[in-house]
């Protein structure tokens, strides 16, 4: 498996899915709130701007484009951004899962959305990497995009059996066309380990710390795995991912414990020896510096917010609940400052686990 479908394959949408569409006649403009989720949208006819919270410019839709809103920002649709908007909840409180409203009569602009949420340990450091919109504007990827939102619809009006399973599946094809897209068009300077999947020998050095965690890896193994002296492989992955190779190494194993621990009610000990610790006590000590609390605090604060959020129907505004864990999951992999303090010897785990050599 490669490394982006290994984050992937822990990245799961949420019951809580939705589609619906509208049609607008007419001058028109509507405001929509902070989306608890990754929003999509393609254009089925007509001409409109949308402009996002905290961006300047607005983006010109045209007939056929499609876009993704994976960062949960408040945003203005119009057929003019100078028209004074009214509000989302006026013009959809009555539309169903999958139905059309229709502003103004219709006939002059309509477009079709979806909308999902994201849960498991990698959501956060997937999403903050992308740009507030993902604009898709070539013809083979929109009709991809296209077509799994008519499917998306077509689930949610008629919930034949297995729909959830297929809700799921379109959901996350959609979410894995637009990372496609947005890698293809490189990484305009960035730094993270999503870009860094796209250069070969970064790739490659990635792709053999996720096909093997447990592997006591060092700085040479690594490089020797992209091919490259150690000192030029370690500057230029700590430019590409903005993370040691050897904290990377550490992260990674911390992400998976993570969402082990709450997606397959592992014992603590089974999962150290999975990720090669000798102990569950060493493994605890590690996750505790990195994730801000214990493997057993960790699950149960976990499985308490996931529950909560089920009875409650989940945030409407894609927020989570507080704490250090949230915030190490949030900076994930590009983690800096406070979390990043809690890797041992400069990313390398000690006090028992694995004590691998620094070069």
């Amino acid at each position: 498996m490669d490394s982006l479908s290994d984050v992937l394959s822990m990245v799961k949408p949420r019951r809580q899915m939705h589609a619906s569409g509208f049609e607008v006649g007419g001058d028109w403009a509507v405001t929509f709130p902070r989306p608890y989720g990754v929003k999509c949208y393609a254009v089925v006819s007509g001409e409109c701007w949308i402009r996002m919270e905290g961006v300047t410019e607005g983006i010109r839709l045209r007939p056929g484009d499609c876009l993704l809103l994976p960062r949960g920002r408040a945003f203005t649709m119009a057929s003019d951004l100078a028209i004074t908007p009214v509000e989302a909840s006026e013009v959809f409180s009555r539309t169903r899962d999958g139905g059309l409203a229709v502003i103004n009569g219709g006939g002059d602009f309509s477009l079709v959305g979806s909308i999902f949420e994201l849960e498991g340990s990698h959501s956060d450091v997937l999403l903050s990497v992308l740009p507030p919109i993902v604009h898709i504007r070539d013809e083979a990827d929109k009709a991809i995009l296209r077509w799994s939102m008519e499917r998306m619809r077509e689930e949610l009006r008629e919930r034949r059996p297995g729909s959830f399973l297929v809700l799921q599946h379109l959901a996350q094809m959609m979410l894995v066309q637009a990372l496609r897209i947005f890698l293809s068009e490189g990484p305009k300077g960035e730094a993270g380990w999503l870009f860094a999947l796209a250069d070969r020998q970064m790739g490659a050095a990635i792709d053999a710390i996720h096909e093997d965690p447990a592997e006591r890896w060092t700085l040479a193994d690594l490089a020797a795995k992209a091919g490259m002296s150690r000192s030029t492989f370690a500057l230029k992955f700590k430019q590409m991912v903005g993370l040691a190779p050897m904290e990377y190494v550490t992260r990674w194993r911390m992400l998976l414990a993570a969402d082990r621990l709450t997606q397959t009610g592992q014992a603590v000990y089974s999962i150290a020896l999975s990720l090669g610790y000798e102990s569950d006590s060493a493994f605890s000590t590690a996750f505790k510096k990195v994730m801000g609390v214990s493997p057993r605090q960790y699950a149960r604060d976990k499985g308490g917010r996931e529950k909560s959020g089920q009875q409650q129907g989940g945030p409407v505004d894609g927020a989570g609940g507080p704490g250090e864990a949230r915030q190490a999951l949030q900076e994930g992999l590009m983690a800096e400052g406070p979390i990043a303090e809690g890797l041992v010897g400069e990313g390398l785990v000690g006090e028992g686990g694995f004590n691998q050599a620094a070069e």
